[in-house]
């Protein structure tokens, strides 16, 4: 009895919206603390009551949601409200953030067949490939945000090597202005064409984000339907005879597939840091026709992925080295309010996503919290932001000299490493984007973004995420809204039947 009625209690947390994982209707939902786990429950007037794990952990959940930091909106929306979050999407003046990350689906042909993939022409039945006009539109169209313009951007899918002219593409957003342009791919062309690689490379090319989902060819068997470890493997050595360094090792987690596989990641891209430089863990994301069983048999929340870091590292990456993709908010406000510019700022929701750095020497790491007091450190930076900004502006510029040094020193001292308070040091008084990348040398992140679905959409996520999808029609999209409720219509308005595409290869048309 004692049991039944502790499996009753539960703890009110924050009320939201979310959607009804069968209509898609908006509907209100809560978050409550029940048996230390964060879950939300939502109830649907027409098609019932549905529930799905949050977070895994109640303490942990309100640990992050302490760096929930506002952000800066874009200035110019595209789309006004009508409908409300996240119907309007486009952007509109509702949104709480500005474009971070802007992304292009440039096709949704593949070479491969996931099971898990979010849009695949040979399942869907019609090709969605922009022309080349229509892509420059869309980068142009993400590089007219304001204040703050968008310097990252991502060539997306499908697969997007399949199409000759990504190195055009490449070339084309270089010239506009991004400074890191990533492309995303699964490794098969780039490791087999080596030609196309350096032409890529040659184009400007930043960084590839690289599907990479296992060390043994029994994970991707499961999730892929092919061998690929070999192609994976020929696709970085490839790029490190090109001296291409940023490679981005993307990995879509599944309980009971690749869990175990964590640490293993890890340890081989410390190995292969002279091109690696980030691993992303993406725990899969649910479509609303997955059951219930199936979602609690797969799921992997958050902050289940750091207790597995911290296991599968013999617990040399601590569970609470990690912090949200938000706390970096307070080095953006210090920047801004030191050198009296718009700096962009990672203002997303603290449940979108978690970070930690770990610095490579050899075969050994560091974490960067064992030579940095990260606590302090971000809580310098916030309280040096605000009195920066809030200080008369009349005050003399050598009291405010005074100032800033005295507020960087304080900053430095919570550092251990010379190097890495030289480093730092430059990138908060210069802050551009050379010192950031050389901030990032010798260093891997390891990163969670935990993408959501209909089952676990949260509303207030949707309204502070920084990643845009830009679509031809004009509109702005941020990524879970886009592959919950966007995608298929927008893809439909703007593609022509496979066997059509076959017989007449070409760019889409303006409006289908």
């Amino acid at each position: 009895m004692e049991r039944s009625m502790q499996k009753l209690e539960v703890r009110l947390l924050r009320r939201t919206e979310s959607l009804c994982p069968k209509c898609l209707k908006k509907i209100p939902a809560d978050l409550v603390d029940r048996d230390g786990k964060v879950v939300m429950k939502k109830k649907c007037q027409e098609h019932g009551e549905f529930e799905d794990i949050y977070w895994g952990s109640t303490s942990e959940y309100e640990r992050v949601m302490n760096f929930m930091y506002p952000g800066s909106k874009i200035t110019n929306p595209r789309t006004s409200r009508e409908r409300g979050c996240p119907y309007d999407c486009g952007i509109c003046d509702e949104h709480k953030s500005h474009t971070i990350l802007g992304i292009i689906d440039v096709t949704n042909r593949c070479n491969l067949n996931c099971p898990i993939c979010f849009a695949n022409a040979n399942s869907s039945g019609f090709v969605y490939e922009p022309s080349l006009e229509q892509i420059k539109t869309m980068m142009e169209n993400l590089r007219r945000n304001n204040p703050i313009k968008v310097f990252a951007f991502q060539f997306s899918g499908g697969e997007p090597t399949l199409r000759d002219d990504l190195p055009e593409m490449v070339r084309m957003a270089k010239e506009m202005g991004f400074s890191y342009v990533m492309v995303d791919t699964n490794g098969i062309r780039i490791a087999r064409d080596r030609k196309y690689l350096k032409m890529l490379v040659d184009s400007g090319l930043n960084s590839f984000y690289l599907q990479f989902d296992g060390l043994d060819d029994e994970v991707y068997m499961k999730l892929r339907g092919t061998k690929l470890l070999n192609t994976k493997l020929r696709v970085i050595e490839n790029c490190r005879k090109l001296g291409l360094r940023n490679i981005v090792l993307v990995v879509t987690l599944v309980k009971g597939i690749n869990d175990k596989q964590i640490g293993g990641i890890i340890k081989f891209a410390v190995e292969n840091s002279d091109v690696i430089s980030c691993v992303n863990f993406q725990p899969i994301s649910f479509s609303g026709r997955a059951n219930k069983i199936e979602r609690e048999k797969k799921r992997i929340t958050t902050d289940e992925f750091i207790d597995l870091v911290e296991k599968q590292t013999n617990y040399r990456i601590k569970k609470e080295y990690f912090y949200p993709v938000s706390a970096m908010v307070p080095i953006s406000n210090f920047i801004e309010a030191y050198k009296g510019i718009n700096a962009p700022k990672l203002s997303t929701h603290p449940c979108c996503g978690v970070g930690t750095y770990i610095i490579v020497d050899g075969n050994k790491y560091t974490p960067i919290n064992e030579i940095i007091n990260v606590d302090r450190f971000l809580d310098i930076l916030h309280r040096g932001s605000i009195e920066l900004a809030t200080r008369d502006n009349g005050i003399l510029n050598m009291n405010r000299m005074m100032l800033k040094t005295r507020l960087l020193g304080e900053v430095l001292r919570s550092i251990k490493d010379s190097k890495r308070k030289d480093l730092i040091a430059k990138l908060l008084r210069n802050a551009t984007v050379e010192e950031a990348r050389n901030f990032h040398n010798n260093t891997i992140m390891i990163g969670c973004m935990h993408f959501m679905d209909p089952w676990n959409f949260d509303i207030e996520r949707v309204c502070r995420c920084v990643i845009h999808y830009s679509l031809p029609d004009g509109r702005l999209v941020p990524f879970c809204s886009y592959n919950t409720l966007h995608r298929e219509e927008l893809e439909r308005r703007f593609s022509v039947p496979l066997e059509e595409w076959k017989n007449n290869v070409r760019g889409i048309g303006d409006d289908r």
